[in-house]
This record gives structure tokens, C-alpha cells and sequence, in this order.
């Protein structure tokens, strides 16, 4: 699996099913003779036989090829494995177009671990209709594996867990020919509705951040948690977790409850404050704008943090904010006018778990019109244009690839 993409270095996940020594060589397109290979690694067990593999000082703008070796050995393909390094455009040049997909909710069955009765997850086919349309990267919106009753209170579950979601025939192609970002929700991180109680919140912290190839994060605001931030072209992406910090929502001395906690909004509000991007896409597992309070929407519990970020976006003058969102089992935009400051909430769900048709009625003031889906879809946005006038125009198609809606920013 492609993972970050930067001008000068690429991550590339791996995992094999048992102990091995990889590594990389890769090589420009234009030089093939010039073979780099990237530092080794030792699957094991104990990492669930993973491995992140960097391939360092590329050139930006640059087509390259490469190959997994496993114990001295290159792993054979159908296809050639590339990648193509970010272009430098700053200062010389308006910004490259490009397209992103996004999607939440990965139910894969495994009928042992399930419950009884028909499958919960289905039509993975799914997983082949992001890949043909070929965008730069994949952004994974949370709940991208579902934990199990049963892998709550083992190590060794978990990863399993992880490891069996992950090994989909149909996600195969999609995750060698496309770059992947990824939050987390409830149900990569614990229980359902899960919150910061949650003993075992090490285990799924590490096993997210064996399966992911996520760029990494120092800030001290976002420790414990597993927020990050990446820049893609002209667009910045803070990428964060609702549950680390998060209240229960069940505590009645917990005042206020907070979801994000108070350092990693005040990191937010300084990153986006301090952002020169055309468009700050903000993802959270799950839903910010929506008014109906109702399940795990922001403004059901934690209406204090909420209201504050809201607020402080406002009074930041913080234009072309985009939350994008997973979680409810359903698709919609939200727009909301604050002060002068236009934000939005592209929720896009669910990909492979079963579709929610409650939403359509609860009450959501800020819904734009036409934007409501309940059945298995997923999203895209594309940024076109000079960069004065950037212009990003999100998509929603179901299933089959056929697009039932577009909106443009």
C-alpha cells in the first residue's frame, strides 16, 4: 500500500505472513539505471509482520517505479508498482489539479466473529469503482475496520482484526495505485461509542498506527492521540482524533465534555489561523455541523467545545474551512454561514457496512439540499483552477461508480 506522499520522500506499507527482512529499490522512470533502495526492515510477529518502508531523497515532480523485495527477493506483480513524488509549484507556477476520494464505515464479514444472520458488511465491489477512476489519494474517514466483541480485550485480535479487513481481493488494486491518509472512529479505536475510558486504547493506537503509513506527528497538543497534518498541493489537511479525549458521554461530572480536548483544538485553530492553503480540510470521524442532536454529532454532548471551535474559526476570519466526516451511515453536505465565514461538512458513509435510512428526517438545519444518501457510496474532490480562483468540486458516487451528485465550492 501507497502511504504519504511529500516532493521528497514516499511511504510504502507491506505486510507479510511471516518474519521476513524488506525493503525497497526504486528508480526514476526516465533513469532506470540509477537504482536507490530505501533501509531495511524485519517483519514480526509482534508488529503483526508490518512494515513502513521510506523511499528518501526523490525528486519533486518526479515518475517513479519500484519494488518490494522480501528476503532478498522481488515480490512479483501483475502490474508495475509507481508513484509520482508532489510537484513543486510555489513561486512558479498556479497549482496542479488533482482528486482525492474519501469514505468512511469498512465492514468486511467474518461470519466466526460476526453477528448471527446475514452479513452486516457487502458489495466490496466498491473498492474497484474508487480505483478506476484513479485519484492521487484515498482518505479513509474512520470506522476502516470494525472491532469485534470478541477482539476487545486481546492484543492479538486486534491485529487480527486490522490484518483481515485489510486482506480484501477488491481493496487489492486500490491500495497499491492510489496514496492513503487515515483517521480513526469508534470502531477502529474500541466499543462502539467508545471514549477515553477505554483501557485498551494502546492496543488500537498501536495496531492503527502499524496498518497506516499516516505522516508522522510530534506536537505535543496531539499526544497521546494519532492527529496529524499533511499538505497536498495548494490544499492542507489536519487530520484528528475524536477519541482519544474524548468525555463519556454519560458523564454527569464531566463539565464541559470535551471530544477533541482543549490542546488539540487550540493546535487546530493555531495550524488553520497560521494556513496559507486555498481549502483546509479538517476530518473527524464524525459529524460538525449538523444540528440534530442526535447519536455522536459534535453538538450532542459536547455542545461547549463545539460552539467554541465554531466560534473561534469565526472570529479567526478562517475562510474555505471543509470538515469532512464519516461515521452515520449516511452522505451529506452541510453548509453553515458564521460571521462572515462559510464552512462546510462533506460526510461521505458508508462504504462496505450497512446503509442507515433514519438521517433523512432528524432535523439537520444546515443540509444543503439534494445532498442526502443512504446506500453504499463514496466521495471525491477535485481542485482545479488558478490559484486565486481555486475551485473544488466534490462528487458522490454510489457503489457502482455511477455519480448521483456534484456540488461545487
Amino acid at each position: 500500500m501507497l502511504g504519504y506522499n511529500t516532493m521528497r520522500e514516499v511511504a510504502v506499507w507491506v505486510q507479510t505472513d511471516k518474519v521476513a527482512e524488506v525493503e525497497l529499490r526504486y528508480w526514476r522512470l526516465d533513469n532506470v539505471k540509477a537504482i536507490q533502495r530505501s533501509a531495511s526492515a524485519k517483519t514480526s510477529h509482534d508488529g503483526a509482520f508490518t512494515a513502513t518502508l521510506i523511499a528518501d531523497s526523490l525528486q519533486e515532480g518526479t515518475n517513479y517505479e519500484y519494488q518490494v523485495i522480501i528476503n532478498g527477493s522481488a515480490l512479483r506483480t501483475k502490474d508495475p508498482l509507481r508513484f509520482t513524488t508532489q510537484e513543486l509549484w510555489a513561486f512558479r507556477k498556479d497549482p496542479p489539479a488533482f482528486t482525492f476520494a474519501l469514505g468512511s464505515c469498512v465492514y468486511i464479514n467474518e461470519g466466526a466473529y460476526d453477528r448471527p444472520g446475514k452479513g452486516y458488511g457487502g458489495e466490496y465491489s466498491i473498492f474497484n469503482s474508487i480505483d478506476s477512476l484513479r485519484p492521487n489519494f484515498m482518505l479513509w474517514l474512520g470506522d476502516n475496520n470494525y472491532l469485534r466483541p470478541g477482539d476487545f480485550q486481546s492484543r492479538s485480535a486486534v491485529h487480527h482484526r486490522y490484518s483481515h479487513s485489510r486482506d480484501v481481493s477488491e481493496m487489492q488494486p486500490m491500495l497499491r495505485n492510489m496514496h492513503h491518509y487515515a483517521i480513526w472512529d469508534d470502531h477502529d479505536f474500541g466499543p462502539n461509542d467508545s471514549d477515553r475510558s477505554f483501557v485498551h486504547k494502546d492496543w488500537t493506537r498501536e495496531a492503527f498506527e502499524l496498518f497506516w503509513a499516516n505522516p508522522p506527528a510530534n506536537h505535543p497538543s496531539l499526544s497521546p492521540g494519532n492527529g496529524t497534518a499533511f499538505r497536498y498541493n495548494d490544499a492542507e489537511f489536519f487530520l484528528l482524533d475524536n477519541r482519544t479525549f474524548r468525555a463519556p458521554a454519560s458523564c454527569k461530572t464531566c463539565t464541559p465534555k470535551p471530544l477533541l480536548g482543549k490542546g488539540q483544538v487550540d493546535w487546530l485553530i493555531d495550524a488553520l489561523s497560521s494556513s496559507k492553503a486555498t481549502y483546509k480540510f479538517v476530518a473527524i470521524g464524525g459529524q460538525v455541523l449538523n444540528s440534530a442532536e442526535v447519536w455522536e454529532n459534535y453538538v450532542n454532548h459536547h455542545a461547549v467545545e463545539r460552539k467554541e471551535l465554531l466560534d473561534r474559526i469565526a472570529a479567526e476570519g478562517i475562510q474555505n474551512v471543509v470538515f469532512l466526516t464519516g461515521d452515520r451511515h449516511h452522505t451529506e453536505l452541510s453548509k453553515m454561514d458564521r460571521e462572515g465565514v462559510t464552512m462546510y461538512d462533506f460526510t461521505v458513509s458508508p462504504l462496505t457496512s450497512g446503509a442507515a435510512k433514519g438521517g433523512a428526517n432528524e432535523g439537520n438545519r444546515h443540509r444543503v439540499e439534494g445532498t442526502y444518501v443512504a446506500e453504499r457510496n463514496f466521495g471525491t474532490i477535485t481542485l482545479t483552477g488558478p490559484y486565486a480562483t481555486r475551485v473544488a468540486t466534490l462528487r458522490i458516487y454510489d457503489q457502482r461508480g455511477k455519480m448521483l451528485w456534484e456540488r461545487v465550492l
